[in-house]
């Protein structure tokens, strides 16, 4: 590698990057469509500036970019956010898919593809890009939306889904039909590894974090966050999976840390960095002379994409009982293809199957619906003001009575839901660890042991290998504790069934562990004695021992949680230590600790303030609390229950959020007869009458600080803040 070349290129693209940007937001435009002007200037294509020595240096810190956008996205978007909107994410993500596949399949053979051609079309244009939302949403202040919490949750489904269809894809490339039994593997694959990820960062990261929380300052964090992030990124990798979905990997897993806001907020400078080559080595791929031989199925294929996600998402979230508000801001903000048309794009080419032209009209439709996302989120919200108006009464009736409906039975079902749930989430986790322990016993203790002891290879392997399995084996089989739910809420479950059937799976399991070192029927012989011998002499011991890791677990992946409400952090009896982050809708947020009367109110104690890099213990009654302050709270759990709303309370958005063009500072000029001369400030009423403010006075060489009593005289220059149509009215 060239460095001296990879150093200038990074800087020509950098520097192009800031003038383009930075012209963009004086014209009011959205950054990252900038950043993909600057990328076609900085092209080959644009003969009239310099262009990059070597794109494949602008494809390496692109790559980077995508990593350490999608990390971004994992920080902010933790596991537990994936499975509380879960089943609106998937079944949306499946209507999308499904929908755009058919669309673009239909599409590819009215442009007289073939029938491999369309299906890689399909595929193609049913992703929407997450890194261009992300970013999207971040330059437009959205991404504490609800519809934006969906929609990302929407896309990390889709990101999901597009491993198996590119599995898919490749086996009907090359076998013109679909290998069931790859498919099923690579889903298998996905979702083993997805589970011993989670499993391992859960339970190790959060405590080794909270072991060297003295030594984490901002460069630590730093350091110590893009080391996971590329150290997960590239095991991704290794086992076969992309650098993108380990990076989220990691990321989501911090995210249930209580560090999860300072290494966003660390981490963020890096993410704009190269978060901005990313999108400038899209703008590169533009190519005129495409885009004016094919502009015909360029406009076509963009209007279908655009048409077809607000359709598809839209009607997506109307499904899952959102409302038609949310559905149509979701919907309006998929109107694009990604990095994973690309990817596709790319298999098709490797395989041979897939039309040369194609590929650069992707990359055009890519560019066009990159280029107006930005716009139809700004759209949505008029969209719904219109839509709603026009729509029938009958219409918005169902509409409203069906999301009602959603929502009572989706009430109704969290008993069965939350029982099965946790029936369902333990079995899959200890039996992805029970899977992993045979894959390492076949694999690597099997070998070892034949060359190490021939004779007793069998014997010990199989018994190493059942020790290593017998507690969680124990662990599926063990009936899950009901006792916080309430009462009567499970009485018509059948508890024995899913046991019993949990059971079973262990045997099999045990039955598969045998296999491996002796025949079946000794197999089938030795599970039904092993499954005896745990339930008769390891039960006590061993729950014991598996109820603390899953405790240890839980705690790991609620850390964030249980920190804030100070549950299972016991100081003394019934009392708890909770560290609570003060909102800007905090009622007593500028109040003196004195004045609050937080102890009358509440109950409670403040024992410490961290304001940025300053803490302030045991404060006393005359200090204040301000927004932004995290405070150590000791009291009871319903004490701490009913003051944590109230302390991270947030303003509601403005509905009219502040036009920076609706201030602008002036300068007026005083004649001899202005109405002004020998008023003050405070005599000519000018704020209001005009809702105008001097802030200063140039008189002569002499520039004078505004005051209440200051006299103005001919000649004056006034220096006026306010509204430029109201001030052109006191002039």
């Amino acid at each position: 590698m060239n460095i001296e070349g990879l150093i200038t290129d990074l800087a020509f693209i950098l520097l192009l990057g800031a003038f383009v940007t930075v012209f963009f937001k004086w014209i009011r435009q959205p950054v990252v469509l900038g950043y993909i002007v600057a990328g076609f200037l900085a092209s080959p294509h644009f003969e009239y500036l310099p262009s990059v020595a070597n794109e494949a240096n602008i494809d390496f810190w692109a790559q980077l970019g995508i990593v350490v956008l999608l990390f971004s996205l994992g920080l902010e978007f933790s596991f537990r956010k994936l499975l509380n909107s879960g089943g609106s994410a998937v079944v949306t993500a499946l209507i999308i898919i499904i929908g755009m596949m058919c669309t673009g399949f239909g599409i590819g053979h009215l442009l007289h593809f073939n029938y491999i051609n369309s299906l890689f079309l399909g595929g193609m244009l049913s992703m929407s890009s997450t890194t261009i939302i992300i970013k999207a949403f971040t330059d437009m202040g959205l991404r504490q939306k609800k519809f934006a919490s969906l929609v990302l949750a929407v896309l990390i489904v889709e990101d999901l889904f597009a491993v198996l269809m590119m599995v898919l894809l490749s086996s009907i490339a090359i076998n013109n039909s679909v290998e069931g039994s790859e498919l099923l593997f690579s889903v298998g694959k996905l979702v083993f590894f997805l589970v011993i990820w989670i499993l391992v960062g859960v339970y190790v990261l959060p405590s080794v974090l909270g072991g060297i929380r003295r030594y984490l300052n901002s460069e630590t964090l730093l350091v110590v966050s893009m080391g996971l992030c590329l150290g997960m990124a590239v095991f991704s990798v290794y086992c076969g999976f992309s650098l993108a979905l380990g990076a989220f990997v990691m990321g989501s897993i911090l995210a249930g840390t209580s560090y999860a806001e300072r290494i966003e907020h660390v981490v963020s400078p890096v993410k704009d960095l190269f978060g901005a080559v990313f999108f400038i080595s899209v703008g590169m791929m533009v190519q005129p002379a495409v885009l004016a031989q094919y502009w015909g199925p360029i406009l076509l294929l963009s209007a279908v994409v655009i048409a077809g996600m607000i359709l598809f998402g839209t009607c997506g979230m109307l499904v899952t009982g959102q409302s038609l508000r949310i559905a149509i801001q979701s919907g309006f903000s998929l109107t694009q293809i990604g990095e994973f048309a690309f990817i596709i794009a790319t298999l098709g080419m490797s395989l041979g199957v897939l039309d040369a032209t194609i590929y650069p009209i992707v990359v055009a439709v890519s560019v066009i619906t990159t280029f107006t996302t930005p716009y139809f989120i700004k759209m949505s919200e008029p969209f719904y003001g219109l839509l709603e108006r026009h729509l029938p009464a009958r219409l918005h009736f169902l509409i409203d009575r069906y999301q009602k409906e959603a929502d009572h039975s989706d009430a109704a079902g969290r008993p069965w839901g939350k029982i099965l749930k946790r029936y369902l989430l333990r079995t899959l986790l200890y039996s992805t660890v029970i899977i992993a322990i045979l894959i390492v016993a076949a694999r690597y203790l099997y070998p070892w042991l034949v060359q190490l002891t021939p004779a007793w290879a069998d014997l010990v392997g199989a018994s190493v290998t059942l020790a290593a399995m017998a507690p969680f084996l124990l662990a599926v089989a063990m009936p899950v504790n009901l006792s916080k739910l309430p009462a009567g809420a499970y009485a018509n479950i059948p508890r024995v069934v899913l046991t019993l059937f949990c059971v079973i799976i262990d045997l099999g399991f045990v039955a598969k562990a045998i296999t491996l070192f002796y025949s079946a029927r000794a197999a089938v012989a030795v599970a039904a004695a092993v499954g005896v011998l745990c339930v008769l002499y390891f039960s006590k011991r061993v729950r014991k021992s598996m109820s603390r890791i899953e405790n240890k677990f839980l705690d790991n992946l609620n850390e964030r949680e249980l920190r804030r409400s100070g549950k299972n952090n016991s100081v003394v009896y019934d009392l708890h230590q909770a560290f609570m982050t003060v909102g800007d809708g905090c009622p007593f947020a500028g109040q003196k600790l004195m004045d609050s009367n937080l102890r009358s109110r509440f109950g409670v104690n403040i024992v410490g303030i961290q304001r940025g890099s300053r803490y302030i213990p045991v404060p006393g009654g005359t200090t204040r609390i301000y927004p932004g302050d995290q405070i150590s709270v000791i009291g009871t759990d319903e004490q701490l229950g009913r003051m944590l709303p109230e302390v991270e309370r947030s303003l509601p958005e403005p509905e009219n959020p502040l036009d920076p063009s609706q201030i602008k500072l002036s300068s007026i000029l005083l004649s001899d007869s202005s109405p002004l001369i020998s008023h003050t400030p405070r005599s000519a009423s000018l704020r209001d009458r005009f809702g105008a403010l001097v802030v200063a006075v140039d008189r002569g060489d002499e520039h004078i600080d505004s005051r209440p009593d200051l006299e103005f005289r001919p000649g004056d220059i006034l220096w006026v803040v306010g509204n430029p149509s109201e001030v052109n009215k006191l002039k």
